[in-house]
């Protein structure tokens, strides 16, 4: 899903620690249905409720904390948190930084979404979320790329005509369509992406690797895996 494009000054930052009594799990809290603030102001979403699963079958005590995007792959290896679980995809060039568990979704699109259908996508504004793949990927077309910190604003953005449309996780964009009432809608082909979501883990962690790659697949295992993602993100959602 979202991927993020890493900066060389990550490469130096190999803080790694020891297997804690609580983990802390890493989180941006602002991608639905990936994670989110409800209503109730506490964190929610699909990788809320699998990380806790997951916790639970690991046999670890863990606590979410809320980071920006931009810094959150900084501040796993600054030992701020443990892990990252924040819609954030498998690449190669995070491996260069990072350690990732098994993946937890598999492969998926990323989409446009409009306020009209003709709109130019080959050559006209495209907004992204900043440190994403789908930023890379319209850098390097033919079309002009502005960026947001933030998912909200790039939806903003297009809404208040700084761009012709925003690229990014299909999952997120569609339930916007669909909530417009016909404002806005996804347009184009839709671009396969990444390789799958997976809990971002700092290189010295092998150990807290491999209790998630465990309960990972015994979620695949068992079934229970599929059932979640269909719940968060609808029949159509793929699986594994």
């Amino acid at each position: 899903m979202k991927k993020l494009i890493l900066s060389t000054a990550a490469l130096a930052l190999t803080a790694g620690v020891a297997m804690a009594d609580t983990i802390r799990m890493g989180t941006e809290g602002a991608y639905p249905p990936y994670n989110f603030i409800n209503d109730d102001g506490k964190l929610d979403g699909f990788e809320i409720e699998l990380g806790n699963e997951l916790c639970e079958r690991a046999e670890l005590t863990c606590e979410w904390v809320q980071n920006d995007w931009d810094s959150i792959i900084t501040n796993l290896n600054s030992g701020n948190y443990d892990t990252i679980i924040a819609g954030m995809s498998i690449t190669d060039e995070r491996k260069e930084v990072i350690d990732f568990s098994q993946n937890y979704t598999p492969p998926s699109n990323s989409s446009f979404l409009a306020m009209s259908a003709d709109v130019d996508l080959e050559s006209g504004v495209i907004a992204a979320q900043a440190a994403t793949i789908q930023a890379g990927y319209i850098a390097e077309s033919g079309a002009t790329l502005v960026e947001f910190a933030t998912p909200d604003e790039t939806v903003a953005a297009v809404r208040n005509g700084e761009a012709d449309a925003v690229f990014a996780d299909e999952d997120y964009v569609l339930p916007i369509a669909e909530q417009s009432g016909g404002e806005m809608q996804i347009v184009g082909e839709p671009v396969p992406l990444g390789g799958g979501i997976g809990i971002g883990l700092r290189k010295s962690d092998g150990e807290l690797k491999a209790k998630f790659d465990a309960a990972i697949q015994s979620m695949k295992d068992d079934g229970t895996l599929n059932p979640m993602i269909v719940k968060w993100f609808g029949e159509d959602a793929q699986t594994f």
